[in-house]
């Protein structure tokens, strides 16, 4: 199948420090080629991969799942660890809860982890439901496109087919649970309004991970898709001051 425009892939040869971003649930990495743009500007090795299903039509989702979403950025954290010496996860909604299993499965391998408006739970009714309402209806209507800045679109699809998002509930309640190994250090940013995710996925998120080293930027002026939004440079600016931060720590650390 063709990609949807801004659907392909991104990678960038920099530096020593590399950066893994994931795109959330029905998006592509057009929400987040912003991003990786600014961080490859700025010398950094980058890698943005398009999630299976993701990026073509929405029935080529319904054949996976989150074994297949969770594979391919645990394969990229692998790829970029070859060549780097830290890196760094990134992810937005159900990007960044694959983000955060990164940190609670590879521990040291991860460096840090960046969460915008991150996915923990889905509507309890809802999460009921799927188990019994994915074989009677095979899709329900889309949650792509909650910006509120004038002209942003985001691409995505127009439908979400129930069988991945029984797949996504599965994900999340596995994230929930394996919160508290996350150690690494954690910036999280989250739209004060959100239509897609509930700002209170990012407070259990925060309650419940082991990090020390936790910044918490509450994004007043976006929705959702943050990263296309009137925050997205602020989100841009915010990570690579962090990377910068953590990787200045580190090197003063191996210096003394």
């Amino acid at each position: 199948m063709p990609l949807l425009p801004g659907a392909e892939p991104l990678r960038h040869d920099g530096g020593d420090v590399g950066v893994l971003l994931c795109h959330g649930f029905t998006g592509c990495p057009q929400s987040m080629r912003p991003w990786a743009r600014h961080l490859a500007d700025r010398g950094l090795t980058v890698s943005l991969p398009l999630l299976p299903g993701h990026g073509t039509r929405w029935q080529d989702l319904a054949v996976t799942g989150w074994q297949d979403w969770y594979a391919t950025v645990e394969l990229e954290l692998r790829r970029l660890r070859e060549r780097c010496e830290q890196v760094f996860v990134c992810g937005l909604s159900m990007g960044g809860a694959l983000a955060l299993r990164l940190a609670a499965l590879h521990g040291d391998a991860v460096s840090g982890v960046v969460a915008v408006n991150p996915a923990a739970t889905l509507p309890r009714i809802q999460g009921y439901a799927l188990p019994v309402l994915r074989h009677l209806v095979p899709s329900t209507r889309g949650v792509t496109g909650d910006i509120a800045k004038e002209g942003a679109v985001e691409v995505g699809y127009d439908r979400v087919p129930l069988h991945a998002a029984h797949s996504l509930y599965d994900l999340l309640r596995t994230v929930r649970g394996e919160l508290p190994r996350v150690t690494r250090p954690l910036l999280l940013l989250h739209s004060r309004v959100d239509h897609v995710v509930s700002p209170s996925d990012s407070a259990l998120i925060l309650e419940r991970v082991s990090s020390r080293d936790v910044t918490e930027t509450v994004l007043e002026r976006s929705l959702h898709v943050a990263t296309l939004d009137h925050d997205a440079e602020r989100i841009f600016a915010d990570s690579y001051g962090f990377i910068t931060r953590l990787t200045a720590r580190k090197t003063a650390r191996d210096g003394a």
